[in-house]
């Protein structure tokens, strides 16, 4: 019975992988005979898994979704897997069904796993200093993500950062927006949504927990590549370009492959000529505040020289006149 078991588990994590299985490459890897599967396949449907015999030369089979949740199995690496997940992975407004989740998992899990389990102590910080992230409705993420996988416009009420609350007042004389949703992305605890705006014909990125979904959705729509092909990236380079008002250029005594990591998405490094035998890179920085690109090149702890504009060079006199101060000199 326990080996039954344990090649029923291991059939289950096959089909799970891979779409399509060639009956015989089950058997060659499972170690029995064809037979053998074609039991074991009619076991797991006992249990509930749409297990589907496809047709071809080879016949095999294929796991198809099912009208309702079988038991799951899991091997040990995936439970502890699940778990930690669930303890780790939470986002605003999923905490509590993550725990209730997480409770389920724990209460079939095998005595080994379980004591396993409750010895892995799992502590989750949050910067105090940071705002509490908005809680987004699981409608919403549910709509907009079934609404990706269909490639379905939808329309929506949003309020962009107002103090106005969404669909009242003079909001709600606003047309919704029209959007091909394409990703949905979480950031810093935020969920965002990446899509191609109709009526303004370019990208935007919408913050889930400020857009109220209208009823329906649209025709469908052809998919479109997200600008430079990377949403992560396009996400990012968003959130610089919006927050950065200003830009200055410096040279630093240092090679640019050293300097290129620790600028982010703040900047870029280029390499210059070695001066006398020390290294020199072009540093393109952008912040919010001149002071903060003068306070990013001394970080860096080289010697560095102003290249532009002239309100970068006052930034680096004013912080300087601060840091003096602070010690007490003049």
């Amino acid at each position: 019975m326990i080996e039954t078991s344990g090649r029923l588990l291991t059939l289950l994590s096959m089909l799970q992988a891979r779409r399509d299985w060639p009956g015989a490459l089950l058997a060659e890897r499972l170690g029995v005979s064809p037979r053998t599967v074609r039991r074991d396949v009619d076991r797991l449907r006992e249990l509930g898994y749409p297990v589907q015999a496809t047709r071809g030369p080879d016949g095999g089979y294929r796991l198809v979704a099912g009208a309702e949740l079988p038991p799951l199995l899991f091997d040990d690496e995936q439970a502890v897997a699940v778990a930690v997940a669930l303890q780790t992975a939470a986002t605003p407004g999923t905490e509590e069904a993550a725990l209730r989740a997480l409770t389920t998992v724990r209460q079939v899990m095998p005595a080994r796993l379980r004591a396993r389990l409750d010895a892995l102590e799992i502590t989750s910080v949050r910067d105090p200093g940071r705002r509490e992230p908005p809680v987004v409705g699981h409608d919403s993420l549910l709509g907009l993500g079934t609404a990706i996988r269909a490639r379905e416009v939808v329309r929506f009420d949003y309020d962009g950062g107002t103090s106005e609350p969404v669909g009242t007042g003079t909001a709600a004389f606003r047309p919704p927006r029209r959007v091909e949703p394409h990703h949905l992305v979480t950031f810093e605890g935020r969920w965002y949504l990446v899509g191609f705006d109709l009526d303004r014909a370019d990208w935007r990125t919408f913050r889930v927990d400020r857009l109220s979904l209208r009823t329906g959705t649209g025709p469908r729509f052809a998919l479109r590549e997200v600008p430079g092909g990377d949403v992560g990236a396009y996400l990012l380079d968003g959130f610089v370009r919006m927050r950065a008002t200003v830009r200055g250029e410096a040279v630093l005594h240092a090679p640019a492959d050293v300097v290129a990591p620790w600028l982010g998405r703040w900047g870029v490094a280029e390499a210059l000529p070695d001066v006398d035998g020390e290294p020199r890179s072009r540093v393109l920085l952008a912040s919010w505040s001149w002071v903060g690109v003068a306070g990013f090149l001394g970080m860096f702890d080289v010697p560095f020289e102003i290249a532009g504009p002239s309100d970068l060079r006052a930034a680096v006199a004013t912080l300087g006149d601060r840091c003096r101060a602070a010690v007490g000199q003049p």
